[in-house]
């Protein structure tokens, strides 16, 4: 355990500082915001309900987030997905939920609310250590799209690995080429989606821009460069305005983006 510990001191500016757990047992808070102490010498937070943890959420801007799975007024995958749609600054903030039983549909679940790991109890200090350090000290690369917004979920529940990475694609770079690839996928969805989720869409639509303006950078594109700039300035001045984007407009600019998609991709609906 001090190894542990001593491990965690030396990681002290990496770790989080403001830490927030909901649950509806407050004694079982407690003896996790303990752990949590000793680990990060961090600042702790209860809530014991998913709609108060949202309040709270929005007061102390939570660095890590603990939440149970199910409980009383507390459902972690509800919450998660609630904490990564709203527009509060910890949304992005890794969340872990822990359960007391994991089975596949859990981790599933998990992973497509958006969540960065699940513990499950009952869990050692080093099983808590390792899910804190994938979390935190690992960061995922974020994806913000229409129908999931979280870590890329490609390298969910990391701790249960020993390595960083899952699979031969990873042990490269991911290159601008494929990150405009991929950019521009979540692009069309999100334009198909303006008049659906408005708020969702312009966030991915705002996102997927600024990648595509840095990978068309990176392979020298001035011309997609121009384009991905066009529609960010467009999605930018609707947000000041607090106007939802209109989709003939934004069909309208994202076009010259969208051109570029492979013919199949372009004709599916």
């Amino acid at each position: 355990m001090f190894n542990l510990i001593s491990k965690a001191s030396r990681r002290a500016d990496q770790m989080p500082q403001r830490i927030m757990m909901v649950d509806p047992q407050p004694e079982r808070a407690k003896m996790l915001g303990e752990l949590m102490r000793d680990l990060c010498r961090a600042e702790i937070w209860s809530a014991p309900s998913n709609a108060k943890a949202l309040k709270l959420a929005a007061k102390v801007d939570a660095q890590l987030i603990f939440c149970e799975l199910s409980g009383d007024k507390v459902d972690g995958v509800a919450f998660t997905r609630s904490l990564r749609r709203s527009d509060l600054a910890c949304r992005q903030a890794p969340v872990i939920l822990v359960a007391h039983q994991v089975a596949t549909e859990h981790r599933l679940a998990a992973r497509d609310a958006g969540a960065h790991e699940l513990l499950h109890r009952p869990f050692t200090l080093k099983d808590l250590t390792r899910r804190v350090e994938a979390a935190v000290l690992y960061p995922r690369d974020w994806v913000e799209a229409v129908d999931y917004v979280g870590p890329d979920r490609r390298r969910f529940a990391s701790a249960d690995y020993a390595g960083p990475l899952k699979r031969l694609a990873d042990h490269s770079p991911t290159s601008d080429t494929v990150r405009i690839g991929q950019a521009l996928k979540i692009l069309k969805s999100a334009v198909q989606a303006v008049e659906r989720e408005p708020q969702q869409a312009l966030r991915a639509m705002l996102a997927q821009a600024m990648i595509l303006q840095v990978a068309a950078d990176g392979v020298a594109d001035r011309r997609l460069a121009a384009a991905a700039h066009e529609l960010h300035e467009h999605l930018m001045a609707a947000r000041s305005l607090g106007e939802p984007p209109i989709r003939a407009e934004v069909e309208r600019r994202a076009a010259p983006l969208l051109a570029q998609l492979p013919r199949e991709d372009r004709a599916a609906a």
